[in-house]
C-alpha cells in the first residue's frame, strides 16, 4: 500500500510538472502575441505621423534642400564627401529640438497614452551615375549615425519601416563664369525606429486577468492534489491504526475468553461439582476473568473520551503529599521489575485545585510505559515544581522515542513499535488519555526524549 501511495505521489507531482510547463508555454506564447499584437498598433498608429504633419514636413523639407545643395557643390568638385556629410549632420542637429518637440505634439494629437521617443536614422546615401554609383554614406561603415529625433538604445528600438527617399535632383552652379545644370540622382535610405516606454509594463497589465486566472487554477490544481493525497495518507493511518487496534484488542481478550471457556467446561465436570474447593476456585477464576473483561471495555470506551468530554471534580490538594502518594502506590504496583523513583520538589506554592482521579490516571499512564519501554533496572526521576503553575517533570533511562514517533504518540490508538520490545501490551490510548486530562485541566504535555536515552514528560497545569 505505501509503495502504492508513494508510486501514486510521484505520478501527481510529474503531471503537476507537466502542467506547469504546459502552462508556462501558454502564457510565454500569449505574452509573445500580446506583445507582437500591442507593437503593431503603436507602429500603425505613428507610422504616419511625419508624412501627415506640417510642421513635420517642412523642417523635413528644409534639411533635404539644404543637403542637395551640398550635394550639387560635391558633384562640381567645391565640397569634399566628408563636407557633405558632416553639413547633413549639421543641419539636422540645429533642427532636431524643434523636430522632437512637434513629434511629440502630434502624439498628443493621436492621443496616445504612453511615451514614445521616435528616430529617423539614416542607413545609406547614394548618388546614383550610369558609370557608377558613389555611396557617401553607410551606416555599416561609418564610425558615427546620423539621426533625426530622439535619441534610442539599440536593444530598445523598435523598428517601425524602412523608407528610401529617391529624387533627381537639378541645380545652377556658375562654373568658370559660365552657368552650368548639375544634375544627379540621390538614393537616401532611412530607418524609422521608437521606444514605447514601459511598453513590458503596459503588456503585462493587458494580461494581469489571465495570470490571475492562471495562478487560482494552478492554486487550485495543487491544493485538490494536497488535499487528495493528504486524505489518501490519513485514511491509510486510520486503516493502519484500525487494523494494530484490531489485533492488540483480540490479542487483550483472547486470554481471558480462553480461561473462561476453560472454566466453563470445567464447571460442566461432574468430578468437579463435587469438589467443592475445585469449584469456589474455577467460579473465582470466572470472576477474575470477567472483571479483566470489562476493564478492558471501561478502558477503551473511557480512554476514548476528548478533553471536553471529561468531566472534572476539582478539590484541593497538597502537592507534595498527593505526589509521593501517586509515587508509592506505584511503586507498590510494580513487582517483577527492579524500579527506582527518584524524587526532586521545588514547591513555592504548597496546594492546587485538580480532579485527583483523573490527574493520578495520567501520572500512572507515563509511570507505566517507563516501566514497560524499559530494560532493568529502570530508574524513574520524578522533579516537581509549582511557581506560577504545576510542573510535573518525569523522566526514564529507556529505550526512548524516535523522532518521527514523537509527532504521534499522543494520537488515539498509536503504539510507537520496537524491534527490542516484542510482549509490551496495551490499546495505544494511555497517553492519549493523559494528554487528554492536562488538557481539560488546561495544562499542557511536552515530550523531549532520545532513542536508546530515555524520556521526559512535562506535564504543566495552572493554578487557577
Amino acid at each position: 500500500m505505501k509503495k502504492k501511495i508513494n508510486v501514486l505521489i510521484i505520478a501527481a507531482i510529474l503531471g503537476l510538472i507537466a502542467l506547469s510547463v504546459i502552462q508556462g508555454y501558454l502564457i510565454n506564447n500569449t505574452y509573445k502575441l500580446k506583445k507582437d499584437a500591442f507593437i503593431s498598433e503603436t507602429r500603425k498608429s505613428v507610422s504616419k505621423i511625419d508624412d501627415f504633419s506640417p510642421a513635420l514636413d517642412s523642417l523635413t523639407d528644409f534639411w533635404r534642400e539644404n543637403f542637395l545643395e551640398k550635394l550639387a557643390d560635391y558633384k562640381i568638385g567645391v565640397a569634399k564627401k566628408n563636407d557633405v556629410v558632416d553639413g547633413l549632420e549639421f543641419v539636422i542637429d540645429s533642427i532636431n529640438d524643434t523636430y522632437r518637440k512637434e513629434y511629440q505634439k502630434e502624439l498628443v494629437k493621436k492621443n496616445i497614452p504612453y511615451g514614445i521617443k521616435f528616430h529617423k536614422k539614416v542607413k545609406a546615401v547614394i548618388v546614383l551615375d550610369s558609370v557608377q554609383n558613389d555611396t557617401l554614406f553607410d551606416t555599416l561603415k561609418a564610425p558615427k549615425q546620423i539621426i533625426i529625433g530622439d535619441l534610442i538604445e539599440e536593444e530598445n528600438a523598435i523598428r517601425i519601416s524602412t523608407t528610401s527617399w529617391e529624387t533627381e535632383h537639378t541645380s545652377n552652379r556658375v562654373i568658370n563664369d559660365v552657368n552650368q545644370e548639375v544634375s544627379f540622382y540621390l538614393l537616401f535610405l532611412t530607418e524609422d525606429e521608437i521606444d514605447i516606454a514601459g511598453w513590458k509594463n503596459i503588456v503585462f497589465k493587458q494580461m494581469l486577468g489571465l495570470l490571475l486566472l492562471s495562478l487560482l487554477i494552478f492554486a487550485f490544481v495543487i491544493g485538490l492534489l494536497y488535499y487528495s493525497i493528504k486524505s489518501l495518507i490519513t485514511q491509510k493511518k486510520i486503516a493502519d491504526i484500525k487494523t494494530d487496534f484490531v489485533n492488540n484488542i483480540t490479542h487483550e481478550l483472547k486470554t481471558p475468553l480462553a480461561t473462561l471457556t476453560l472454566a466453563t467446561k470445567m464447571l460442566k465436570n461432574d468430578n468437579v461439582k463435587q469438589q467443592h474447593q475445585l469449584m469456589d476456585n474455577t467460579v473465582s477464576t470466572i470472576e477474575r476473568q470477567n472483571k479483566r473483561l470489562q476493564k478492558l471495555i471501561d478502558q477503551v470506551l473511557n480512554n476514548s473520551l476528548g478533553y471536553s468530554e471529561i468531566s472534572l471534580q476539582k478539590e484541593t490538594i497538597d502537592i507534595e503529599s498527593y505526589v509521593n502518594t501517586v509515587l508509592d502506590d506505584f511503586l507498590l504496583s510494580v513487582t517483577n521489575k527492579n524500579v527506582t523513583v527518584n524524587r526532586t520538589f521545588n514547591i513555592e506554592k504548597q496546594n492546587i485545585t485538580l480532579d485527583k482521579f483523573y490527574t493520578t490516571t495520567a501520572l500512572l499512564n507515563i509511570l507505566e510505559n517507563a516501566v514497560k519501554y524499559n530494560t532493568e533496572p529502570v530508574v524513574i526521576s520524578c522533579s516537581i515544581e509549582s511557581k506560577n503553575e504545576l510542573k510535573i517533570k518525569i523522566s526514564d533511562n529507556g529505550i526512548g522515542i524516535s523522532e518521527k514517533n514523537q509527532k504521534l504518540i499522543f494520537e488515539k490508538f498509536f503504539r510507537a513499535g520496537n524491534k527490542e520490545v516484542h510482549d509490551v501490551k496495551g490499546l495505544g490510548l494511555g497517553l492519549y488519555y493523559t494528554n487528554q486530562i492536562v488538557k481539560a485541566h488546561g495544562g499542557s504535555i511536552k515530550l523531549d526524549s532520545k532513542p536508546e536515552k530515555g524520556s521526559s514528560f512535562t506535564l504543566t497545569i495552572p493554578f487557577n
